[in-house]
């Protein structure tokens, strides 16, 4: 190969300055000549460097930092009197001063398992899920007030149904007595509180003035998923929410059965269970409030602007045994019932009433006679006819 600048300068005619381009140009050509040319030997040993080489990929690889080697230190032989080296366990080593040593590995091993017991995932139960917390009210109606064990959630559809909810089975008076509800009423805990509160407190001392006490309380509806007096289309009742009751009636201990609807029972018993339950209930409908509430008392905790309650029960009077047929008679001791007095004006009536009488009764027996002499047909009144539009 001929590098030459002589030769070169025969590529660019077009001046000095071009001249010496070509002569670096050239120049550089020679370089790298003698650097292809020098074996990988030479390179080895540090040729010097020029600052084009990395654009022609001649440098060699050189590391950021030199390896030194360092004399590692041998370990001291073992003297012949000591014991010879466990094996077994090397974890012992880097275990820190007085620690015990580790047991074999044979020791640390359970025995083997029967077959049986090998399969955990066939006997091991799956954990219980946390137990939920109960509310304030939970924790208030204990079994010394009712029997009300808590049921789960309920959502059903157009949002029946509610939460902290509770089965009403009995009611347990304070002397330890229980009055069973027939059936169980399915109610929300406060509604169940209110209700255990209201026959533990007004019914059963009014009871025990009738017939021994109370021992059952009639649940004529209590939830159910419904619209209002179970029109189709209606508002969500509160039987619905589970936050309603309706009572027919309650026992008593001797077997009779008190009905707060019949007009049979004594007006102040009534009465006063109407003032107990609209004292307590947000919502008391009775007889007279509409026909769906004749025969039942329905009462519920409903929520309300202002706290506002509705209580329509009207308490009717007793009918009587025997209904009256005819007006009774008038009794001897009765004063005279007072008549008016006929003015003189009315006496001149009636004796011109009575004298016109007597001239018919007179022109009726001339008629007769004239009649037998000569019969003549009488003329007769049309009637006049009514027209109708």
């Amino acid at each position: 190969m001929n590098c030459s600048a002589e030769k070169a300068s025969r590529k660019w005619p077009d001046g000095a300055f071009r001249r010496g381009g070509a002569a670096m140009v050239t120049a550089a050509a020679a370089l790298l000549c003698l650097g292809m040319q020098a074996g990988p030997a030479e390179a080895a040993r540090g040729a010097p460097s020029f600052p084009w080489d990395d654009l022609f990929g001649t440098r060699p690889h050189r590391s950021h930092k030199s390896a030194r080697r360092s004399a590692v230190p041998l370990p001291r032989p073992r003297p012949a009197e000591a014991p010879p080296a466990v094996t077994e366990a090397p974890a012992a080593a880097h275990a820190p001063a007085g620690a015990e040593p580790a047991p074999p590995a044979a020791a640390t091993q359970p025995p083997a398992a029967p077959a049986e017991a090998a399969r955990p995932s066939e006997t091991a139960k799956p954990a219980e899920p946390p137990k939920p917390q109960l509310s304030a009210c939970r924790q208030a109606l204990t079994e010394e007030i009712a029997i009300a064990p808590s049921i789960p959630d309920i959502h059903g559809a157009g949002a029946c149904g509610g939460e902290d909810l509770v089965r009403l089975e009995a009611i347990v008076l304070p002397d330890k007595r229980k009055v069973a509800v027939k059936p169980a009423a399915i109610l929300r805990c406060r509604m169940a509180a209110a209700v255990a509160d209201w026959v533990r407190t007004d019914i059963a001392p009014l009871a025990q003035t009738l017939g021994g006490g109370i021992s059952n309380l009639d649940n004529f509806d209590s939830f159910e998923c419904r619209g209002r007096n179970r029109v189709v289309g209606a508002q969500l009742s509160e039987h619905g929410r589970a936050n309603a009751l309706d009572v027919r009636a309650f026992g008593l201990a001797n077997g009779k059965s008190i009905s707060l609807t019949d007009r049979s029972v004594a007006r102040d018993l009534r009465e006063t269970v109407l003032h107990s339950v609209c004292a307590r209930f947000s919502t008391v409908l009775g007889p007279g409030s509409d026909w769906y509430h004749e025969d039942h008392i329905h009462l519920d905790l409903a929520e309300r602007r202002s706290n506002y309650r509705i209580c329509q029960w009207n308490v009717y009077d007793p009918l009587p045994h025997v209904a009256p047929l005819l007006p009774a008679e008038r009794p001897e001791a009765a004063p005279p019932r007072e008549v008016a007095a006929k003015s003189d004006g009315g006496k001149l009536d009636a004796a011109k009433a009575d004298h016109g009488k007597a001239d018919a009764a007179e022109s009726d027996d001339a008629a007769a006679s004239d009649g037998a002499a000569e019969t003549k047909p009488q003329p007769t009144k049309k009637r006049r006819q009514s027209r109708r539009f």
